[in-house]
């Protein structure tokens, strides 16, 4: 398998807009990309579709932003097999819904969305130690899937902390880290913010790179990160 996993430090980091331009960078230079991401909640935080694509991108679920921006044909379920409505972790999700989360079945899926492409771009859900069931983690599917690892952060107060112990956990499994993204990066970063950027690429090995605010509507406008 080839591809990367995108983690984050925490929930709301910006990992689905992280993976989202890696997709549409690898999609760009002529590559089939396909994209997963175990499981999506929150899904009552949208309302009904009233249309799709770039326009309405802004109001779409994770698994639509990566379907769109990697250019895939993937259904629902080949990108995201379990969705779920309240916007709480998903072991809980799953627990309300009466459908515990199998990880043969993601496991499985991740390999069938890979087969097919050149290579895989998957998100995780919340942090690296998010619970997709009591005894299997988000860091459990990454060491089975052994995909070069992202992880993304805030570049805000509190950030050195939440990214080095996330950068110590993905390492203790075993896994290898291809970068750090801090985002949204402001156009005139503080003192703090710049601080913390070089602090972490002082204090570990990993690159360290920055990702500014995007109008997701114009992907063109997009970096290639």
């Amino acid at each position: 398998m080839r591809g990367t996993f995108v983690t984050g430090t925490g929930t709301d980091v910006g990992k689905t807009v992280v993976a989202a331009v890696l997709a549409r960078a690898q999609a760009a230079q002529g590559r089939k990309v396909a994209v997963f991401k175990p499981a999506v909640s929150g899904l009552n935080d949208y309302g009904p579709a009233d249309g799709e694509g770039w326009d309405k991108v802004a109001e779409a679920p994770d698994h639509e932003l990566l379907r769109l921006a990697s250019g895939s044909t993937q259904s629902d379920d080949e990108i995201a097999p379990y969705r779920y409505g309240p916007a709480v972790s998903p072991h809980l999700a799953a627990e309300m819904a009466g459908e515990p989360i199998d990880p043969d079945r993601l496991r499985g899926a991740a390999r069938a969305a890979a087969e097919g492409a050149d290579l895989l771009v998957c998100e995780g859900v919340g942090g690296f130690l998010v619970p997709l069931t009591a005894d299997y983690l988000v860091r459990d599917l990454a060491r089975e899937l052994a995909l070069p690892m992202v992880i993304v952060a805030s570049p805000g107060l509190g950030t050195i902390n939440h990214t080095l112990l996330t950068l110590e956990a993905v390492r203790a499994a075993g896994l290898e880290v291809g970068a750090v993204v801090l985002t949204p990066w402001p156009e005139e970063p503080s003192a703090m913010e710049a601080s913390n950027r070089d602090t972490i690429a002082t204090l570990d090995s990993a690159p360290v790179r920055t990702l500014p605010r995007l109008d997701l509507t114009d992907p063109e406008s997009w970096p290639a990160l």
